[in-house]
């Protein structure tokens, strides 16, 4: 059996049979947390129950067509992650997750996740990497959009659960778009190659445009652009008589708050088309993006340019500035 360290006194571990008893304590305390978004929580709800779910993963694992992993903190198990399906022959699999409470803040998904998906690019050669979720489930959603992965589209009243349908986002990662420690190993490096490079600076610009989405009844996660900028990043709007110039925080703030306070709703932007300039540790992007959404009530649509400064530095590409004008 391995254990991998998690930090913060945290473990991965496989999640057996054997830990049945410990795994229904466990569900018990998360069940108000995590029955909303993770059905087959209601599957175990005594020792019988509880050995079947974990049974059923281990006939899977012998199938190789799924493997459930735990997630203990501190000696107590606290959640878990999980290939929900795994078919090498497609060579395409679906990780899942859960936490109760007490893990949570410590980003123990993120990394318990990204050790399974590369696990499944670097030792199984899969081609794709897919993260379902439940249309509203912010949290998970943020593990995705920390992952790397990108946001491929809403399958509509797909899952039912407690007599309510409900919307299914499926977002994704590619094995070429992939690196262990969140896509930005590759690039990092000063001799990168142009490929890695761009990927990256690909990623970042998805990143930050998937930021403000709030599509289906998911919240958006502002707190990416934070992630994405150096802490000194500059954010301009050229779209009135003069430009208005933003730090990351004065940027961030009244867009929050018109995008979860019922303003504007089922909100998204993307890239049309881009054209990007790399010398060395800096990089230039110019981008035509097309936006729409719901505001006051009101259907509308959209369109513009951005222009986007990067560089390079110790942690990774990050984006350092940019302006942007809508036609």
């Amino acid at each position: 059996m391995f254990t991998l360290p998690l930090g913060d006194d945290a473990q991965l571990r496989p999640l057996e049979p054997r830990h049945a008893e410990e795994f229904l304590a466990h569900i018990d305390r998360a069940r108000p947390h995590v029955d909303p978004w993770i059905p087959w929580a209601t599957f175990s709800t005594d020792l019988s129950s509880a050995t079947a779910v974990l049974q059923r993963y281990a006939d899977k694992q012998a199938e190789d067509t799924a493997r459930i992993y735990g997630i203990w903190l501190d000696g107590t198990l606290v959640g878990g992650v999980m290939f929900t399906r795994f078919d090498s022959t497609s060579g395409v699999c679906e990780v899942g997750c859960w936490l109760e409470a007490a893990g949570e803040g410590r980003g123990l998904v993120t990394r318990a996740s990204r050790a399974l998906i590369d696990w499944a690019f670097t030792e199984r050669g899969m081609a794709r990497v897919e993260w379902w979720v439940a249309a509203g489930n912010t949290r998970s959603v943020d593990v995705a959009r920390r992952l790397g992965m990108t946001r491929d589209g809403v399958l509509r009243r797909h899952s039912l659960y407690r007599g309510v349908r409900r919307d299914s986002e499926i977002w994704s990662v590619l094995s070429e778009e992939w690196s262990p420690t969140g896509a930005t190993a590759a690039a990092a490096a000063p001799g990168a190659s142009a490929s890695d490079v761009k990927a990256e600076l690909d990623r970042l610009m998805r990143a930050f445009l998937g930021a403000f989405a709030n599509t289906g009844g998911s919240r958006p996660n502002l707190g990416v652009i934070r992630e994405v900028f150096v802490p000194e990043g500059m954010i301009i709007a050229n779209v009135g008589d003069e430009p208005v110039v933003y730090d990351i925080d004065s940027f961030i703030e009244p867009r929050e708050k018109v995008l979860t306070d019922g303003t504007m709703t089922e909100f998204s932007e993307w890239e049309v088309a881009e054209r990007t300039e790399i010398f060395g540790s800096i990089a230039h992007r110019f981008s035509e993006y097309r936006k729409a959404g719901i505001l006051n009530g009101e259907r509308f649509e959209g369109e513009g340019r951005k222009t986007t400064q990067f560089v390079r530095t110790p942690a990774g590409w990050r984006m350092s500035s940019m302006a942007w004008d809508d036609v």
